[in-house]
């Protein structure tokens, strides 16, 4: 589960929504400011600020963290301190926000920080640390992992940034910067530990502290090796330990933070755990306590080991419908193991009942399976007593039932679990009460169960979770073009009735990252969103066009396309909105000079392409393109990763490569193609090649045929980071020039795109990218006919399909919300249906062949198109559309 989407599934159950209107209205602080004090700040956080005072762009600032139950008190203490002394500060708006950014999931550099503030020097500083240190004696607060703690108490200071300012890592990723000596701009540390910046050195007063700090460190016994999980509430790790070398798990659990919805934090959680792990002791397939351990204020569970890997890699590995070809005999095998594995579970599940207890959290995760298919189960600290009668505190979407008490909590799950196995999109249960019917229909059409495996499916069934209003999907046939029309009509309509242009904040629902950029970019806010309503010749209402022009200049946008100002630019001046477009456009250009990101997605790539786009509207545009072309034909060149070739770790596990369209170096091939198509010099389209060849060096064959962009721990198929795209592009690359291994990975590429099983629908990341380069690449010679394997998508594409309100709606990221947007949600899917009914329509911008007039071409040294454009190598498998060149921009 990403960090992020529980912080923002609190406020509403139909779309991912800002923390801060969670309980806004009830919780909201009650503070009063003293003539002479401005109040700003976003929706989370109140800026209280002395007029006319003005703040160093960084220094030491002083982090103050409270609990959920002394945060007023906490709040008022520090307010009356600054408001005395002229010290600018803020703090989080309500109480609602401190509960929230403690939950177990929420952020750790944001875990408990109630208050930040801002000393214009070190004896300001000194003086302010002094003082609340001394007025918040016997307050509690968890502890800031970035900061220095003073003390004992909730008092911390960290040095960094006052202001927002950006410079680009190496790999290109814009991030909050702070200034050297000499003036250049460098990445503000966040990382959870306390550090400085080697110029920086701590003033004379904070030697106690850091002091203190050292001397709590302490041996632990045990050398970890590996980090399994972080949340909030603490880390989990592979361990061995230093006396014996025996392998271990360490669970840390950190006071007052990662608080579940009752209010226990991760140490009360880790020694429900424990006691409940001892009263199991000797049971297979439960871990076994060796010890607690205590080292400075974390707590560590040291467990034994349970063999084997998740239940959700399980069953990616083994699915019959995952990937291009099944057969009857493996449905038939992966059933047999199937239901034997959740024989397994059951039975373990029942003896733990009988030792009094119930498990509380039966989801895929934490199931472990190993090479014979016995299996385990973790993460107990969600047990409980069946006596009690407790309802559930924490759990996965779709496995809860909030009416269910002790040991029926276990078997409604079991239930969810059972059905999870065959068709693993249960989470969409916990949005439409009526989808577990349709998925049990779904499974019944592939997959023959024995009768006791489909009554405990049946048994959950009849007692569905809550779900949200209107949330069934309406009657849709994707496999035809009539029905393909009416989807597209119902598609719109619920964007449309989303709609909020009463907002700043954001215009259109999607997810979380749309709050990032002010809800106006094109990935995740309105541009993409009103991009694919006009490219699918759907109504775009005026209002909504005047929101988005009104508040495109507002936020600190990034430069890109996708998540910045060269995609809100494109989509205005697609509107009408020239001028302002102009002026997105120029006011980017440092940035551009500055960033080092190649991609499509938010780079180099899609600034070019929309640079060539708009070459019509002056030279200036021309220009920009060619000179981006010189910095990434360096790039290609180089060798260097640009954060592309190794990515590092998503969250705990190899990440692998970035590979593919959005994130890779297809989006620069594409750029390159269309430099070639709009200049005729030959060079680009060799860089073009060598840019593809470079993701086919991210690419790993599989056993199935198919040929997937390595992403460390999975491959993946898709646009974003995926094989997808670099079939797409290589496909357009191959009209005009023959290249013996894009030709021979042909075949695996567009294999990739074949599966009956796709956990998510979108366009990004999901079935309806899959289903729309299937159409792109299936679009000539085809009569008008879709292919069968477009027409295999959308058979089963209505297993993703919801409701709202009557219309219908699409899941988003994680399945776990309602999303609107291009990336994500309905935005994305209108598009990629458009597009195989609409030879004019692409599913993304910049598909389409270069159509700029040869007379720009003449202007940058009077080259004519070369005939390569227009005709294909003699024995080239692809046929080329003579004068394709020519054709305008759509």
């Amino acid at each position: 589960m990403r960090e992020d989407l529980e912080l923002y599934s609190l406020a509403d159950r139909h779309f991912y929504e800002a923390p801060s209107r969670w309980g806004a209205a009830e919780s909201t602080f009650d503070l009063t400011f003293p003539e002479g004090w401005n109040r700003g700040g976003n929706l989370d956080w109140c800026m209280a600020r002395p007029a006319g005072a003005e703040l160093p762009g960084q220094g030491w600032k002083i982090h103050v963290s409270a609990t959920p139950d002394n945060a007023g008190r906490v709040l008022e203490i520090v307010a009356r301190y600054c408001f005395e002394t002229g010290i600018a500060f803020k703090f989080l708006r309500t109480g609602h926000l401190v509960r929230a950014y403690s939950l177990k999931y929420a952020p750790r550099s944001a875990s408990g920080k109630l208050l930040t503030l801002y000393p214009v020097d070190d004896v300001q500083l000194e003086t302010a640390v002094d003082a609340l240190a001394e007025a918040l004696a016997g307050e509690r607060g968890p502890y800031v992992l970035t900061d220095l703690r003073i003390g004992e108490g909730p008092v911390f200071v960290r040095y960094g940034g006052f202001t927002a300012r950006h410079c680009y890592t190496e790999g290109g990723e814009r991030v909050l910067a702070i200034e050297e000596p000499d003036g250049t701009l460098i990445p503000d540390d966040r990382r959870p530990f306390f550090t400085t910046p080697r110029w920086v050195r701590p003033p004379e007063f904070l030697k106690p502290h850091l002091d203190s700090r050292s001397a709590q460190s302490a041996s632990l016994g045990y050398q970890i090796t590996e980090a399994l999980h972080f949340s909030n509430g603490g880390g989990v790790y592979l361990a061995r330990r230093e006396s014996d070398g025996t392998q271990v798990v360490l669970k840390e659990a950190r006071p007052l933070a990662g608080l579940d919805s009752s209010g226990r934090d991760a140490i009360a959680r880790l020694d429900d755990e424990v006691r409940a792990l001892r009263a199991l002791d000797g049971i297979e397939g439960v871990p076994r306590v060796h010890e607690l351990v205590d080292v400075w204020e974390h707590r560590f569970a040291v467990l034994d080991r349970i063999p084997g890997r998740t239940l959700q890699t399980w069953s990616a590995l083994h699915h019959p419908l995952v990937g291009p070809r099944t057969t009857p005999q493996a449905k038939r095998t992966y059933a047999e193991r199937a239901v034997g594995v959740l024989e397994r579970v059951a039975e373990l599940v029942e003896r733990i009942h009988e030792h009094g207890l119930v498990f509380g959290d039966l989801h895929p995760a934490n199931v472990l399976v190993d090479e014979d298919d016995r299996v385990g189960l973790v993460d107990f600290e969600s047990a409980s007593e069946i006596g009690d009668g407790q309802r559930q505190q924490m759990g996965y979407a779709g496995f809860t039932d909030p009416d269910a008490r002790g040991a029926e909590i276990d078997r409604q799950a079991l239930g969810t679990l059972a059905l999870w196995l065959f068709l693993p999109l249960t989470s969409l249960n916990a949005l439409s009460p009526g989808k577990a019917g349709a998925l049990l229909a779904a499974v019944e059409e592939h997959f023959e169960l024995p009768e006791h495996v489909r009554a405990l499916i049946l048994d959950r069934l009849r007692r569905p979770a809550p779900g949200t209003e209107g949330a069934a999907a309406p009657e849709v046939r994707f496999t035809n073009a009539a029905g393909r029309r009416a989807a597209r009509e119902s598609l719109a309509e619920a964007i449309r009735a989303t709609a909020t242009p009463e907002r700043d904040d954001r215009l259109f629902p999607g997810d979380v990252q749309g709050f990032l950029n002010g809800g106006t970019d094109f990935a995740f806010g309105a541009a993409g969103i009103l991009w694919s309503l006009r490219t699918a010749g759907q109504e775009v209402d005026p209002a909504h066009a005047a929101w988005l022009s009104e508040h495109a200049s507002r936020s600190d946008l990034p430069p890109g396309f996708f998540d910045g100002a060269h995609g809100i630019a494109h989509v205005l001046d697609l509107l009408g909105h020239h001028d302002q477009a102009a002026e997105l456009i120029a006011g980017a250009a440092p940035d551009v000079a500055l960033t080092h990101d190649v991609s499509l997605f938010s780079g180099l790539a899609g600034i070019g392409l929309n640079h060539l786009h708009l070459a019509d509207r002056g030279g200036e545009h021309l220009a920009g393109a060619l000179g981006v072309a010189d910095r990434l034909a360096e790039a290609v060149e180089s060798g260097r990763s640009h954060g592309i070739d190794v990515a590092g770790r998503i969250g705990l596990r190899d990440a692998g490569s970035r590979g593919g369209l959005l994130r890779g170096w297809t989006g620069p091939a594409l750029f390159f193609l269309r430099c070639f198509e709009t200049t005729g010099q030959r060079e680009h389209l060799d860089l073009a090649v060598r840019a593809l060849h470079r993701d086919l060096d991210l690419c790993v064959a599989r056993p199935d045929g198919t040929l997937q962009v390595d992403g460390g721990f999975r491959t993946l198929p898709y646009l974003d980071v995926g094989s997808a795209g670099i079939g797409l592009i290589a496909d357009q690359v191959l009209r005009h020039v023959p290249d013996e291994r894009l030709s021979e990975s042909a075949a695996g590429l567009t294999e990739s795109c074949r599966s009956t099983l796709v956990v998510q629908s979108g366009l990004f990341s999901g079935r309806a990218g899959l289903l729309a380069t299937l159409g792109r690449l299936a679009r000539d010679g085809s009569g008008g006919r879709l292919p069968d394997s477009v027409v295999a998508h959308l058979s089963v594409l209505h297993w993703h399909a919801l409701g709202y309100h009557g219309h219908l709606a699409f899941p988003g990221e994680g399945n776990f919300r309602l999303s609107m947007d291009f990336a994500t949600g309905n935005a994305g899917v209108l598009a990629a249906l458009a597009s195989l009914d609409d030879a004019e329509a692409e599913f993304m911008p910049f598909l389409k062949t270069a159509g700029i007039a040869r007379g720009i071409a003449k202007t940058i040294g009077g080259n004519e198109f070369s005939d390569s454009v227009h005709n294909a190598p003699e024995g080239h498998p692809h046929p080329v559309r003579t004068g394709e060149a020519n054709n305008p921009i759509r």
